[in-house]
């Protein structure tokens, strides 16, 4: 049985080997290290696949987030309204700019910001909503659209780990995550569904002039060469990562449907088990699994438990991870922002009792029936 990773980016790449190479080495023969025909072709292509107007690529996620907030024009003392059950990058951008995270709670089986919440906590002060698509399952776009419209608030979507996943409306219609706010974000870090070999990032959006504003903040705030019409940022997509993401993008729908073809064998195997619950599919959408993400929903397993699993898991040569161990609302960064005076049981009941398993592209069956008798010989015992 080959190791066990968390992500085998490096067995991945090997089954495409030969194209990648010969796009890299494409690449440094032209000498166009930075933008040029590479990068605005993989921009052209990944929003055909996006079903995107426009595509901005940038150098990371978190870039994406930031520059999507100043398009949108939010200014210091403005409130976002965000889940605390995330990933840092979706609120740190938002502290960085002076706006004010409010941070609302999780529906407990999808992971995803609570559109019940989310109306809560709009004030005057609210300018946008910052759905996060967690662990490759959708947040519920259509309610949260119809929040947005109702109250006169921007979204932003927040595609990191849901990239290639399709949301269906109560009408059948169909929409993949991240071009369905008013802007998209996703990141191409390397353990991303579509990953990078290095860093990467991207923005989505349908509006012809936002797209201008995010292609002139993430370069300088120029409209034209030496021409600066706003402050900007420095954020671009390098030709090499552009080459290798292309390439990447026409396996995307196949990576996808191998993580699925793993979370269903997780799930047929965890069926039952009183203490496991499995990852919640909507039929609403399709789960692209970034993620494989387990609750360990004993009340007397505390986060003891789960940490005691993670650790027997590593003792065993399982990797696992607890994706996040500390809510947003209750890291210190956010004391100025009054995180610490929020109550949100679901998020802090989650955080506690969530453990992801390995889930990737290049898992076999020997694989997993290790992963799978590993985690109940501990949880069985």
């Amino acid at each position: 049985m080959r190791p066990l990773q968390m992500v085998d980016t490096k067995t991945q790449y090997l089954k495409i080997k030969p194209e990648v190479d010969a796009a890299v080495l494409a690449v440094m023969e032209s000498t166009m290290f930075i933008g040029g025909k590479v990068v605005n072709d993989f921009a052209v292509n990944l929003a055909k696949y996006h079903n995107s107007k426009h595509c901005i690529p940038c150098a990371n996620g978190t870039d994406a987030l930031q520059i999507a907030m100043m398009a949108l024009g939010l200014e210091p003392g403005d409130e976002v309204i965000t889940p605390s059950f995330t990933y840092i990058a979706t609120v740190e951008v938002a502290a960085l700019l002076h706006i004010k995270p409010v941070f609302v709670e999780v529906d407990p089986k999808t992971f995803c910001i609570d559109p019940a919440a989310i109306e809560k906590a709009i004030t005057p002060k609210t300018k946008a909503i910052i759905p996060v698509h967690l662990y490759g399952h959708a947040a519920d776009m259509e309610k949260i659209m119809a929040i947005a419209a109702k109250h006169n608030l921007f979204v932003i979507e927040d595609n990191a780990q849901a990239i290639g996943c399709d949301y269906t409306f109560s009408n059948g219609s169909t929409k993949k995550t991240g071009s369905i706010g008013h802007i998209g974000c996703t990141s191409f870090y390397p353990s991303k569904n579509l990953g990078a070999f290095g860093d990467g990032g991207a923005m989505f959006t349908d509006d012809d002039e936002l797209a201008n504003q995010l292609k002139t903040i993430a370069s300088h705030g120029q409209s034209k060469r030496y021409y600066h019409d706003v402050v900007g940022c420095n954020s671009r997509l390098d030709a090499m990562q552009a080459a290798i993401l292309d390439i990447k993008l026409k396996h995307l729908d196949e990576y996808i449907a191998a993580r699925r073809k793993a979370a269903d064998f997780y799930d047929a195997a965890f069926k039952g088990n009183k203490i496991i619950t499995t990852p919640f599919r909507d039929t609403n959408n399709t789960h692209v699994f970034h993620q494989y993400t387990l609750i360990l929903n004993e009340v007397e397993h505390t986060n003891c438990y789960r940490d005691g699993l993670n650790q027997f898991l590593a003792d065993k040569g399982v990797p696992s991870m607890i994706y996040y161990p500390v809510p947003a609302h209750k890291q210190k960064m956010f004391d100025a922002f009054g995180g610490n005076q929020y109550d949100l049981p679901i998020t802090d009941w989650l955080t506690e009792r969530v453990i992801s398993l390995p889930i990737h592209t290049e898992l076999d069956k020997d694989q997993q029936d290790f992963i799978v008798a590993t985690v109940l010989s501990y949880v069985n015992k």
